[in-house]
Parts: C-alpha cells; sequence; structure tokens
C-alpha cells in the first residue's frame, strides 16, 4: 500500500512538473526566427525578427544581440546596418517563468556590393632570384624588401629591385618557414607558417630584437601596416589588427563578397585604406576595404606568370609591394625569374 502511494505520488509531481517548463533547455521552447527563415543577408538590410514559442509559455522580456553587442530591434526588425561584415551570432536572453534562457541562431552579413573588376598594364619589367620562393614584397623608404618561404630555405632580404641583386640577406633557422613580411618605424616584423612564432628585425643591420607568439590566428600568411598598426592573414576568413608594440590581437575584419565569405587572402599590401591581397593558388589580387573587409575589387593578373621563365620549381603568382612615389605596384611569384612593375586598370 505505502508503495503504490509513493509511486502515485511521484506521477503527480512528474506531471505537474511537465506543465511548465521545468528543467528543460531554453533551446527546445523557444527559436529565433528571421524574416523568409533566411540566414545571409546583406550589410544595411533590415529583416523581421520574432521569437517563436514552441510551448505557449508566458514570457515576460526579451532582448537581442549580435556578437554579444545590444542589436537594434525596433517593431520587430532588426537593422544590421551597423554591423561588420562576416559571420555573426544573434542571441536571443528571454526572461520565462522565473528564468533568464538564453539562444542563439548563426548569420552571415556580406557586402552591399558586388566588386569590381581591374585588369594589370606592364610598366616595366626587372630580374628577380628564380631560388627565392616569396612570400612577402615591401617597399621601406625606396627599398625593396623580401621574405622567403621553405623549410631550409626560408630567408629574408634587402633587394636593389632594379637589378635583383641582394644587397643584404639573413636565413631563417631550418625548423621555420618564412611567410609575410612588414616594415613599421625601422622594424622589420616577420612570419612563419606554422610554428606559431614571428621575428622582429632591426630595418638597418637585420639584428633580431625579438620574437613573438601569435593568439587566435594560428597560422602565420601575410603581414602589412597602415603606419599604426599592423594586419595579419592565417589562412582563414580573418584579417587580424595586431598592435605593433606587443603583437596581440586586437581586432578583425571578415573578407566578404556581396555573395560569400572568402578565406583565401595571402601576401598583404595597405595602400590607402584598402589592403591589397593576393588570392592563394590564383593568378588574381582582391582589393579590401581594411575597415569593413568588404572585397571591392578583384584584380585579374592571368597571363602573368606565362612571361617568365618556365623551370620545374616554378610556383604561384605571390608578392605584392606599393612604390608610393612612383604610383605602381611590384608583383611577382614564388621561384619566378622577374619582378613585374604594374599599374591596376579598371576594366
Amino acid at each position: 500500500m505505502k508503495l503504490k502511494l509513493i509511486l502515485t505520488a511521484t506521477f503527480l509531481l512528474a506531471l505537474i512538473g511537465s506543465c511548465g517548463s521545468g528543467n528543460t533547455p531554453t533551446s527546445e521552447l523557444f527559436t529565433i526566427q528571421l524574416e523568409g527563415n533566411k540566414t545571409e543577408f546583406n550589410q544595411n538590410d533590415k529583416v523581421g525578427i520574432s521569437l517563436k514559442n514552441l510551448k505557449n509559455i508566458p514570457v515576460e522580456n526579451i532582448t537581442y544581440s549580435i556578437d554579444d553587442e545590444e542589436a537594434i530591434v525596433k517593431d520587430k526588425v532588426l537593422d544590421l546596418s551597423s554591423l561588420k561584415l562576416g559571420s555573426k551570432k544573434i542571441k536571443a536572453t528571454i526572461n520565462y517563468d522565473g528564468i533568464a534562457g538564453e539562444i542563439t541562431k548563426e548569420i552571415k552579413i556580406l557586402a552591399p556590393i558586388a566588386p569590381e573588376s581591374y585588369t594589370y598594364e606592364i610598366i616595366n619589367e626587372y630580374p628577380h632570384d628564380s631560388n627565392a620562393f616569396t612570400q612577402g614584397l615591401e617597399f621601406y623608404k625606396d627599398t625593396l624588401y623580401e621574405s622567403t618561404g621553405k623549410k631550409g630555405m626560408s630567408s629574408l632580404r634587402k633587394i636593389d629591385f632594379k637589378t635583383g641583386k641582394i644587397i643584404k640577406q639573413i636565413d631563417l633557422e631550418d625548423s621555420y618557414f618564412g611567410e609575410g613580411i612588414t616594415i613599421l618605424n625601422d622594424k622589420i616584423y616577420m612570419l612563419t607558417w606554422q610554428s606559431g612564432l614571428g621575428f622582429i628585425y632591426d630595418v638597418n643591420t637585420f639584428k633580431k630584437l625579438d620574437s613573438f607568439k601569435y593568439g587566435a590566428s594560428k597560422e602565420g600568411w601575410g603581414l602589412t601596416n597602415d603606419g599604426k598598426n599592423l594586419y595579419k592573414s592565417d589562412g582563414t576568413e580573418k584579417i587580424w589588427l595586431l598592435n605593433p608594440d606587443n603583437l596581440s590581437e586586437i581586432d578583425h575584419i571578415e573578407t566578404v563578397t556581396n555573395k560569400s565569405i572568402f578565406n583565401k587572402a595571402n601576401e598583404l599590401e595597405y595602400v590607402d585604406g584598402k589592403i591589397y591581397a593576393n588570392v592563394w593558388q590564383k593568378e588574381s589580387m582582391m582589393i579590401i576595404d581594411a575597415t569593413s573587409g568588404a572585397i571591392e575589387g578583384v584584380v585579374n593578373f592571368y597571363g602573368l606568370k606565362e612571361k617568365v621563365s618556365q623551370n620545374n620549381n616554378l610556383d604561384v603568382f605571390n608578392g605584392v609591394a606599393y612604390h608610393k612615389e612612383r604610383g605602381t605596384f611590384f608583383v611577382t611569384g614564388k621561384n619566378w625569374d622577374k619582378l613585374f612593375e604594374v599599374k591596376i586598370v579598371k576594366k
């Protein structure tokens, strides 16, 4: 008899608990609904947003945030115009039954307009070391600097671009695969690929001053600067903004077109608010807004590789440097025997 009473009481308690939200996860009670059930939007879009209440539970309050910042929602319409481009997470904080539960939804914010198309015009051709597996290329005070890759062949070089002569060179230890470089305030910052480590050198003596570890960006690809901060690509869709004093990652942008998020930015060059980035394994270069990450243009360098001596080690188009006084770009490739001075021309 006692056992029967205990079982009955247990059943009644379970029944009562099932009538409310109980311990049910918030994600099983509510979902975020976006107009048209879309998950991809263009910047400046406005989209209807609502909460689908799966169990008709009384809700006291709802607030929305995107990447942990308060979202702009008015009359159940979400304004996306102030958001940075790329992958985002909408979070709804819901107060119900004395609980403050949270649910999320992944979305993508794409560029508002399509990239424009560009081509190139060759101004000059100069000799280039065909043994150089070019990773970084940059002018500093009218002198060209280059970094090369591959383990056992990685180096940092100072070059006479007109003759191709190497004025100064230091080699990295065989365990490092050299990657991009940039120069700021008489310091050369150089990345390595998968070692999670970069180096800082004196631009005049090539003396190693320091080293630095990567943060969330696990690999080193391309590097450039805007005169204040550094920009680092890592093989993903992100370009990281680095503090040059301690090399901490203080922010990032994502490289995005009006149709997709793109993850192929390699060697970088900053010019007047834009980042020019080689597209990995392609004969093309992106023009990226350095603030938003929007890919505003694509430069087609098709045919340039055929203009160099063909050899067994010949590899992809890579390396871009801007000469401010001449107003031209210098480009080359890995194990190319020519350095090209070009103008970028809108189609």
